[in-house]
């Protein structure tokens, strides 16, 4: 069925996309983000990809111009902060996002649009992720979106964007039938479920051991890690 479904989105390149979250699927997961690198093999099969589909792109958290630099592939379009950036109206809420972040005793990565409260590599995980429940409440008081991730708490806009907007949105600007999204985290779900509606849409879960037990479950795919997912764009 797996080898089916990859051949069918193969042998018509020109009509397809190849569609891909960056940390955890590209990129191994590290304790500091600031130091992901993409394997030159899989920039390689990138270039690729690039020159034979429709479409390849990267759905990702971090900012668009992270992605580029990290990513570091000419033809491969760009979607950062999961999919806020395609969403003019988020912008209204950006002061106020970074404002909430600055009244957070914790570590933030701030971005354009949103932020993220990281913490894998807390000594003690249990309590902060206590504490960070305590900041999700206090971001939905202010009228803010908390969300929860690999070993991270966003808080986003209330707007509605998320990377099932932006797969749609790159899935329609391209004019392709046929897509693969490849995700290893909970906010991967919505961009399982932009691929709804298409001719063939092939929704691969990278599981690492902390992918979300949802994830695997709505996959057509499952693959073990970057490395998985390097032998399957081998395979396109």
């Amino acid at each position: 069925m797996v080898d089916e479904l990859l051949r069918h989105l193969a042998e018509a390149p020109e009509r397809a996309a190849v569609l891909l979250d960056v940390d955890g699927v590209l990129a191994p997961i590290v304790p500091h983000p600031e130091d992901a690198r993409v394997p030159d093999e899989t920039r390689r099969e990138l270039v690729r990809l690039a020159a034979r589909y429709r479409l390849v792109a990267c759905v990702s958290g971090r900012p668009s111009s992270q992605v580029a630099e990290l990513v570091g592939v000419e033809g491969v379009e760009i979607v950062g902060e999961h999919g806020l950036e395609l969403a003019p109206e988020a912008e209204a809420w950006a002061e106020k996002v970074q404002a909430f972040a600055r009244g957070v005793d914790w570590p933030a990565e701030e971005k354009a649009l949103s932020v993220s409260f990281h913490f894998r590599r807390s000594d003690d995980q249990a309590a902060a992720r206590a504490y960070l429940i305590h900041v999700a409440d206090a971001a939905t008081a202010a009228g803010l979106v908390p969300r929860w991730g690999r070993m991270v708490l966003e808080v986003r806009p209330p707007v509605d964007a998320d990377k099932g907007t932006a797969v749609r949105a790159l899935v329609a600007r391209a004019g392709v039938t046929r897509a693969l999204y490849a995700g290893d985290d909970t906010t991967d779900l919505d961009a399982f479920a932009g691929l709804d509606g298409l001719e063939l849409g092939v929704r691969v879960a990278v599981d690492s051991g902390e992918a979300p037990p949802g994830l695997v479950e709505a996959a057509d795919v499952v693959v073990a890690g970057p490395e998985g997912v390097l032998a399957l764009l081998r395979s396109l």
